[in-house]
């Protein structure tokens, strides 16, 4: 078995373009196959068992598998929201009705914080309609495409980058959260179960509840889809945000509950 030793120099640099590649090769295997074993994966890769357990937590953090017993899984299509070009092509007209509902919901000069959700990065392709704004985000798509703006002042918050997401996540980025205060947070979530938003990854529960912290609103922008989804980490009840936009085809049933709950739901129709 040969493992990733090397003293000569650029040898460091090398072993970390051998680990990159390694774990580029386990990422489209693992989404391929669906399940893939551990010792399988140290006999191919001519590795020990712990280098392959280590490339797996790397790539279990940046949310494209999930580690289990033995080897590693694809995350279900009801657990994990896809990666970044699925989850925009996803819901894309709902997503802008609920978009141009949050945007009257702002008023110029205000500051306004934005999630890693593409349903919010549809309402921050409209932003620069209500400037001049101040907008604080984690979102690399949404730093981008408001980044030079007319009317639009930019905070980007730091952090560890993850590229499943496109975002900066994790306990660095929540704290980056809390040098600000903002008037409105818009944030979208993974999945709804009961009454209580949830994720996939603690990473990302950390920046969005320090991001609640410190918006003196909370919206909540969520399509009749996450009502059907799963996630593992509690965010948030729904009543703890100011204004939950749904889409009009959650079911009835669904919305008479929430409403019942005390949560401040409000339905997005069709051409609105």
């Amino acid at each position: 078995m040969t493992e990733e030793h090397g003293s000569a120099p650029g040898g460091a640099a090398r072993r970390e373009d051998i680990q990159h590649d390694r774990q580029q090769r386990i990422r489209e295997r693992v989404a391929a196959e669906g399940f893939v074993r551990t010792a399988d994966l140290a006999k191919e890769y001519a590795v020990s068992i712990m280098t392959i357990h280590r490339d797996l937590d790397v790539l279990q953090a940046q949310g494209w598998l999930r580690k289990v017993r033995g080897g590693a899984s694809s995350l279900p299509s009801l657990l994990f929201h896809g990666d970044l070009s699925e989850r925009m092509a996803a819901m894309r007209t709902t997503k802008h009705r609920l978009a141009r509902a949050a945007l009257r919901q702002l008023t110029p000069g205000q500051t306004v914080m934005i999630d890693e959700s593409t349903t919010c990065l549809a309402l921050a392709q409209h932003l620069a309609e209500r400037g001049p704004l101040t907008v604080i985000s984690n979102f690399l798509p949404v730093i981008k495409l408001l980044a030079g703006e007319p009317g639009i002042s930019l905070l980007a918050l730091g952090g560890a980058y993850y590229p499943a997401y496109d975002a900066f996540l994790g306990p660095h980025t929540a704290e980056a959260v809390r040098s600000f205060r903002a008037d409105v947070l818009f944030l979208s979530t993974t999945a709804v179960t009961g009454d209580t938003c949830y994720h996939q990854s603690q990473e990302t529960v950390q920046v969005k509840r320090a991001l609640m912290e410190r918006a003196a609103r909370r919206v909540l922008l969520v399509d009749h889809t996450k009502f059907t989804r799963r996630g593992i980490y509690a965010l948030a009840p729904l009543t703890d945000f100011d204004t939950v936009l749904v889409d009009d085809a959650l079911p009835v049933t669904e919305l008479r509950r929430m409403r019942d709950l005390g949560v401040p739901v409000t339905t997005v129709r069709g051409g609105s």
